[in-house]
């Protein structure tokens, strides 16, 4: 392969540890139990430093059945490359390993919403949304390919138009069985942990109704600086869509949970789509 076409890892040792070992042993710092793993349309997972939401998003993934292909829908914190980038060819890389893109469903995506998605690598080339959950779906399967979208729009007209053609692409594909849809998002960002965790848990409860409008409701009218909201909104049209009918909160949390600061944090919260 390529090695213009390989993506190296640009936060390890920042957001996660820089080497397999200490990778493994902080996800299994996390695990409290082994739960039985449950058949998933989708999930929502937190993107921050592992030690912040870390322990969200391992006792999330650890309930999922990672199927052998992950849609990764994460928000463009950069600023570079077009509003919704799609990276079609090739692999990412993290301390875990390769992990190879799933390029007929890529382009399927492009195909059914080519007037929003667009093959784009510069987008992604510093994003950390997606890079951030590749480790942990690694430590609980092996082998998987993903499609990695990062996204740059608040227009809730042309985001459930693209949840829509990622929908239409998973179905003419063939592959709806094996596809998991993950969206990247951190919840309310520097604020009070009480007035945070109140905000938060109205969001929370328009994704678990599968909401979609109601989330940009929620988010609109009381300014919730939900990082992801684009990428989570995009994921329940899809998710709903492919047959989800339900979505159940697996944990909570907030930084303040790890420093101990609760006078300004970060919220984190693991969910899953049924």
């Amino acid at each position: 392969m390529e090695k213009s076409k390989i993506r190296k890892p640009v936060v390890s040792g920042q957001f996660y540890p820089a080497s397999a070992g200490e990778i493994t042993r902080l996800i299994e710092e996390f695990l409290v139990s082994a739960p039985e793993k449950d058949d998933c349309i989708a999930c929502m997972l937190p993107h921050a430093g592992y030690i912040y939401s870390g322990r969200v998003a391992v006792e999330t993934v650890s309930r999922v059945n990672i199927k052998d292909t992950v849609i990764l829908l994460g928000p463009n914190h950069t600023g570079n490359g077009s509003a919704f980038s799609i990276n079609s060819e090739g692999a990412w890389e993290t301390p875990l390993g390769s992990v190879a893109i799933n390029t007929a469903l890529a382009q399927e995506i492009i195909k059914q919403g080519r007037q929003y998605f667009q093959e784009d690598s510069l987008a992604h080339l510093y994003e950390h949304s997606l890079e951030v959950e590749l480790p942990i779906l690694q430590y609980f399967k092996k082998t998987f390919q993903i499609v990695p979208v990062t996204v740059m729009s608040d227009n809730p007209a042309v985001l459930k138009e693209a949840g829509k053609a990622i929908a239409a692409a998973v179905k003419n594909s063939g592959m709806q069985p094996s596809v998991l849809i993950v969206a990247s998002s951190d919840m309310t960002h520097y604020e009070p942990e009480e007035q945070a965790k109140k905000k938060d848990h109205r969001a929370i409860e328009a994704i678990l109704a599968l909401d979609e409008d109601r989330l940009t409701e929620e988010v609109e009218s009381l300014n919730i600086s939900m990082c992801g909201y684009a990428p989570v909104y995009m994921m329940l049209v899809s998710a709903k869509l492919l047959g989800a009918k339900k979505g159940e909160l697996i944990k909570y949390q907030t930084s303040g949970d790890s420093t101990g600061d609760t006078s300004s944090v970060v919220g984190y919260a693991g969910i899953t789509i049924h």
